[in-house]
């Protein structure tokens, strides 16, 4: 099933870039304790100038991918603000360790940056009484390759070239290969210094999906949230990375979109085989999400991206958070209130707050599907 790039979900991308790269990303703060609680206010509208249904009071639990952390905050907020009485709970663990904790039931839902593996499909159904996890796709992003190098402000990088670097195989800025992509650049002759995630990330999940797709053979792992490369030095969450490319000269990593504008660090436009090098920018994620297509069956709308796109003006290196929930045996006290959130999350206004932060509007036709399923979950 396509999401077809049709004149309305064209102009919804378009539309949702203007707002986006007009404004200045909030921090996404710590990937270890991006822990906040959204508590009751007053009833009325929300802060997004959309009525929300707030349904039954009640409290959620949740816990999971960092590159949605501002979403969340921003979500919560215009909730809390509709419907007193209610309280939400996010902490920015990660996405393996959301998922995690959404297998042992101590969640009412997960964020997660790649979508459930069979086996942790099949875990889901010790907690999912009478049913299993499903993902929902909420939050749109982008995956910078974020570099520090003195009198280089328009670094071009292709797929090979990229997976070679995070893999030790080009250990030079001045790398014939770099400089092949990058005529006339000052490149130094400078040892790199690459930086990776040290926890399970959806963002490594999908940067090396990436590689596999874009890499040419230059990629000899299989994508994961652990990273399996040689060589490089880790940190912990995007934070981590971010702050080490910010501080380590001739440094490269990769990090969401809001990291890579709020910590001032410059991108990598990606050589995908257009015209031109495409940049890191919403609007060419915008772009690829709308030519996404469902891969997953029944309630799960698992997506898949096309990460080789030589489409002109698709970055390829874009991620889609999902929330994970029962499709059937969520808790009863509890699913009133998080179908309620999840519908705000998933709805125009939502969306548009989301946006607002540095994410990407999912596409009309996506965000539908996901409306469609949210009063079916049991």
């Amino acid at each position: 099933m396509k999401l077809q790039r049709n004149g309305r979900s064209k102009a919804l991308a378009i539309g949702a870039v203007a707002l986006v790269s007009s404004l200045s990303l909030a921090a996404c703060g710590s990937d270890n304790e991006n822990t906040s609680t959204a508590s009751g206010g007053s009833s009325g509208s929300a802060a997004a100038g959309s009525a929300i249904n707030c349904g039954k009071s009640g409290s959620l639990i949740a816990a999971g991918s960092t590159a949605q952390g501002t979403a969340i905050d921003v979500w919560k907020t215009n909730f809390s603000a509709a419907c007193s009485g209610t309280t939400i709970n996010y902490q920015g663990v990660g996405s393996g360790a959301g998922i995690q904790q959404f297998t042992q039931g101590k969640v009412q839902f997960a964020g997660s940056d790649s979508a459930l593996k069979p086996a942790e499909v099949d875990a889901s159904k010790a907690v999912c009484t009478g049913g299993q996890g499903i993902d929902l796709p909420m939050a749109g992003g982008l995956i910078s390759l974020v570099y520090n190098v003195d009198n280089v402000d328009n670094l071009v990088l292709d797929g090979p070239t990229a997976a070679k670097i995070f893999d030790s195989q080009i250990t030079k800025w001045n790398d014939p290969a770099i400089a092949a992509l990058n005529p006339g650049a000052k490149l130094p002759d400078a040892d790199i210094q690459s930086f990776h995630r040290s926890d399970d990330s959806g963002t490594t999940d999908n940067l090396t999906k990436y590689f596999a797709a874009a890499g040419n053979g230059a990629w000899a792992y299989p994508s994961s949230k652990t990273w399996a490369a040689k060589g490089g030095q880790s940190a912990n969450g995007s934070a981590g990375v971010a702050a080490q490319v910010k501080q380590v000269k001739n440094s490269i990593s990769y990090v969401e979109l809001a990291y890579a504008q709020t910590n001032s660090l410059k991108s990598a436009a990606i050589n995908t085989g257009a015209s031109k090098p495409v940049e890191a920018t919403a609007a060419n994620a915008a772009n690829t999400f709308a030519k996404a297509k469902i891969a997953g069956t029944g309630s799960d709308l698992a997506l898949k991206l096309d990460y080789a796109t030589k489409d002109e003006g698709s970055y390829p290196l874009v991620l889609v958070t999902y929330e994970i929930v029962c499709d059937k045996g969520n808790k009863a006290d509890t699913l009133e209130t998080l179908k309620s959130f999840l519908t705000y999350t998933a709805s125009d206004a939502g969306q548009k707050a989301a946006g607002e932060k540095g994410y990407v509007p999912l596409p009309k036709e996506l965000t539908d599907k996901v409306n469609a399923v949210i009063p079916t979950l049991a």
